[in-house]
C-alpha cells in the first residue's frame, strides 16, 4: 500500500510551483537524484550522485502501433510520490535477507492532452529502477511496442566493461545468441560490439565521478529481453531482439495489454564498486509468479562432461561420478548430453536408484530445441511442447530426479521468454529445479520463479576445455564476473577444476592447460555465486589434488547470507567476502602480470581470532597456514599473477 508522508505532501505541493517541464526525485538519503524533463516535446531523464552527473539527459518514450509516445509530449504538472520499504527473504541470491527503503514517483506524460504513459521510478540510495505503464488509447486495449526510445547517455571520457551481443543463428550449431562472448575492460565508448550491440548487464566507469551498472529485470512472457545499442557521444539505446533469432520465428516487438507494463530498467551507481557488487536491485522490484510446490534445496555436485566430454556420458562413468559426489558429501550429479542414446532410460532409472543409496540425486540435460537450432545432442523435442514436456517431467518425478539442465535457446524474443517461463512453471508441478544453459541472462528470476536454479549466460568453463586462449585469459574474466555478469543474477559457470590439464585423466600434454593455481580455483567457488553448483572436479582429484583443496571443496557452500565487497578493479583483481550463517569466506584472485600486494580490512573476523589462510607462492604452489587476526583487523595479501587467496575460520 502506498503511503504519502509529510515530505511527500510538501514535495507534491512544491512540484506544482516548478515548471511543468521538469521534476526531481531524491533517494531516501538524498545522495541520488533523478531529474525528469520535457524539452520541445521530447522526454528525458538524468541521474546525479553525490552532486556528480553520472547520466546526462537520456531519452525516454515508446513507439507503438497505437501511437508515437516519443515526441510531442507534455509532462503533467504534478506527480505522486511515496516512501516505501521492500523486505524479503531469498536463500538463492547474494544476500538472504533484504530490507531497503526507496522513494517512488509516478510521472505522467500526455499527448494531445490525453494520457500516453506513466513512468514509475523507484530510487533507493544507490539504485534507480523505472518502467513504463502504457495507457489505453481510445478503444485500443492492446498494443505492440515497436521500439523503445529508452537510452543511457554517459559523460564524455567514460569507459566501458561490456560483452558484445552475438549475431543470430551463429556459433555452435546455429545456437547463438547465447550470452557467451568475452568482455573488454576500460574500452572507449562510441562502439557497438560486433555490430549488433551489447548484452546486459553493462558496466561503465565515469572518470573522476563513479561507476554505473545498467541492466533490466522482471522480464517474463509478457515482454522480450533487450540489449544495448552503442552510438557516438556516449549514448546507448535499448534494442529489441534481432529478427533472425530463433530461426527467424517470432516477432522482435513485444505485445502488451493496455494498460500494460514494460520490465524494469535498472541503474546502479556509486563512488566506488561496492554498491555495484552488493546491489540486489534485480530482485527488489519483482514478485513471485507462482507458489513453490515444495521447498527446494539447492545443491553441489559433479558432472563428467566438462572434463570427459560427450563420449563419456555412459553408465559406468556416471556411476563413478555419483561415487565422487558421495565422497565429497555433495548432493547431485549432472548427467549431461546424449544420455538418452548412450545410457538409455532403463539404465537412467537404475542410475537414479543407485544414487539414492549414496544420497546423491541426478540432474538430467535436455536440448530445448524444436525449430531453433541444429545441435545434434539429445534428448531432443521434449522441452518445446507442453504435452511432451509434462510427460517427461512426470517420468522424472517417478524416479526421483532432482532437476533439469535445458540448453541451446538462442534468442530473447517474447516467444522465447514464454518458453523459459513455461518450462519453469511445468517443472514446478513436478518438483524439479531448472538450470538453463546456452541461454539469456536471468532477469529477476530467482525471486519470480521459485524453482529456478541458475543460468549460464557467460563464457563459462567449457571454453577453458576448448580453447587455450580462454585458459590464458581465465583470470581476467574471473576478475570481471563479480563486477558485471554475477552482479544481477546467478551464474552457472561450472568451474573449480583441479585437473592441471583439461582431459579425462589429467594427462600432461593433452588438451588445454590450466594456468591458474589451485587456490585460485577454490577462490572462484566463493567469488562466483550460484545456488546450484556442479563443479569441475574429477574422480582422479581425490588422489592427485592436494588434500587441503579437496577438504575445502567438501565444505564450501553454494548459498549465502551476506556479501561484502572489499577491493578490486574489473579485469585486474577482486577481493570480496561471503557469509554463510556465522562463517565468513574471504576470497581474492589476481589477473595482473605483477604480484598484487594489498592491505585489506578483515573486520568480519575478530581481533585475535585464529583463521586459516590458503595462499600461493611465486610459482603458484598453494599452501595452508593458521594465523591470528591482529588488533587492527587488517591483513596484507600477496597474490601472484593467476593466483588466489582464501581466508576462513575452517580447519584444514
Amino acid at each position: 500500500m502506498k503511503k504519502i508522508n509529510l515530505f511527500s505532501l510538501v514535495l507534491l505541493f512544491t512540484s506544482s510551483l516548478l515548471t511543468a517541464a521538469q521534476h526531481q526525485l531524491n533517494s531516501p538519503e538524498g545522495s541520488l537524484q533523478l531529474k525528469m524533463e520535457v524539452n520541445n516535446g521530447i522526454p528525458s531523464y538524468s541521474v546525479n550522485y553525490n552532486n556528480k552527473v553520472l547520466l546526462l539527459p537520456s531519452p525516454l518514450g515508446l513507439q507503438t502501433n497505437v501511437g508515437d509516445f516519443t515526441s510531442d509530449l507534455t509532462l503533467a504538472d504534478q506527480f505522486t510520490q511515496s516512501s516505501e520499504n521492500v523486505s524479503y527473504m531469498l536463500p538463492n541470491i547474494k544476500q538472504s535477507k533484504v530490507s531497503k527503503a526507496y522513494n517512488e514517483a509516478v510521472f505522467s506524460f500526455l499527448k494531445n492532452d490525453k494520457p500516453a504513459f506513466d513512468l514509475i521510478v523507484r530510487l533507493s540510495n544507490n539504485d534507480v529502477a523505472f518502467r513504463y505503464l502504457v495507457h489505453p488509447q481510445g478503444e485500443r486495449k492492446s498494443c505492440v511496442v515497436e521500439q523503445e526510445a529508452t537510452g543511457f547517455v554517459l559523460p564524455e571520457g567514460s569507459t566501458s566493461f561490456l560483452s558484445p551481443q552475438m549475431l543470430p543463428m551463429t556459433g555452435f550449431a546455429r545456437t547463438g545468441p547465447s550470452y557467451e562472448t568475452p568482455y573488454t575492460a576500460d574500452d572507449a565508448m562510441g562502439k557497438n560490439g560486433w555490430g549488433v550491440g551489447y548484452i546486459f548487464p553493462a558496466l561503465f566507469r565515469v572518470i573522476d565521478r563513479g561507476w554505473v551498472l545498467i541492466s533490466e529485470t522482471g522480464v517474463d512472457s509478457r515482454y522480450c529481453g533487450s540489449r544495448l545499442i552503442g552510438h557516438e557521444n556516449g549514448r546507448y539505446s535499448l534494442g529489441f531482439p534481432q529478427e533472425g533469432e530463433n530461426n527467424g520465428n517470432g516477432t522482435v516487438s513485444p505485445g502488451i495489454p493496455l494498460p500494460g507494463y514494460t520490465p524494469w530498467r535498472t541503474i546502479t551507481v556509486g563512488d566506488n564498486l561496492k554498491p555495484i557488487v552488493e546491489t540486489t536491485v534485480a530482485f527488489d522490484h519483482v514478485e513471485p509468479l507462482y507458489e513453490a510446490s515444495q521447498k527446494y534445496e539447492y545443491t553441489r555436485g559433479t558432472w563428467s562432461w566438462i572434463i570427459k566430454m560427450d563420449g563419456n556420458t555412459i553408465f559406468p562413468v556416471q556411476k563413478e561420478y555419483i561415487d565422487l559426489s558421495a565422497a565429497m558429501g555433495w548432493e547431485t550429479v549432472l548427467v549431461d548430453a546424449l544420455w538418452d542414446t548412450q545410457i538409455g532410460r532403463d539404465k537412467i532409472e537404475e542410475l537414479a536408484a543407485y544414487g539414492k543409496t549414496k544420497n546423491v540425486d541426478l540432474f538430467l540435460w535436455y536440448n530445448s530445441n524444436g525449430y531453433w537450432n541444429d545441435a545434434p545432442q539429445g534428448p531432443h523435442g521434449l522441452m518445446d511442447t507442453p504435452m511432451a514436456r509434462r510427460k517427461e517431467m512426470a517420468w522424472m518425478k517417478s524416479i526421483g530426479i532432482r532437476g533439469i539442465k535445458v540448453d541451446f535457446f538462442g534468442g530473447d524474443k517474447q516467444v522465447t521468454m514464454k518458453l523459459y517461463e513455461d518450462i519453469l512453471y511445468d517443472a514446478n508441478d513436478f518438483g524439479l529445479l531448472v538450470v538453463f544453459h546456452g541461454c539469456t541472462l536471468p532477469r529477476g528470476w530467482e525471486r519470480m520463479f521459485p524453482n529456478y536454479g541458475s543460468s549460464e549466460a557467460v563464457l563459462a568453463s567449457e571454453m577453458l576445455h576448448f580453447s587455450q586462449e580462454r585458459c590464458n585469459t581465465e583470470a581476467f574474466h574471473a576478475s570481471m564476473h563479480p563486477f558485471v555478469r554475477n552482479t544481477v543474477g546467478s551464474m552457472d559457470f561450472g568451474g573449480s577444476v583441479l585437473n592441471k590439464f583439461w582431459n579425462g585423466n589429467n594427462t600432461p600434454g593433452r588438451g588445454t592447460k590450466r594456468l591458474t593455481s589451485d587456490v585460485f580455483q577454490l577462490a572462484i567457488a566463493v567469488l562466483f555465486q550460484s545456488p546450484v553448483q556442479h563443479f569441475a572436479l574429477a574422480p582422479n582429484n581425490l588422489t592427485d589434488a592436494p588434500a587441503w583443496a579437496i577438504n575445502f571443496m567438501k565444505a564450501v557452500p553454494t548459498t549465502w547470507d551476506e556479501i561484502r565487497y572489499i577491493d578490486g578493479y574489473p579485469g585486474k583483481y577482486v577481493v570480496m567476502a561471503r557469509r554463510k550463517d556465522k562463517q565468513w569466506y574471504l576470497a581474492a584472485v589476481n589477473a595482473q602480470k605483477e604480484t598484487l600486494t594489498l592491505k585489506v580490512s578483515v573486520d568480519m573476523f575478530n581481533a585475535g581470532e585464529q583463521v586459516v589462510v590458503y595462499s600461493d607462492d611465486a610459482q603458484l604452489n598453494g599452501s595452508v597456514k593458521s594465523i591470528n587476526i591482529n588488533d587492527a583487523q587488517q591483513l596484507e595479501l600477496n597474490i601472484p599473477s593467476n593466483g588466489g587467496v582464501l581466508i576462513t575460520r575452517l580447519a584444514e
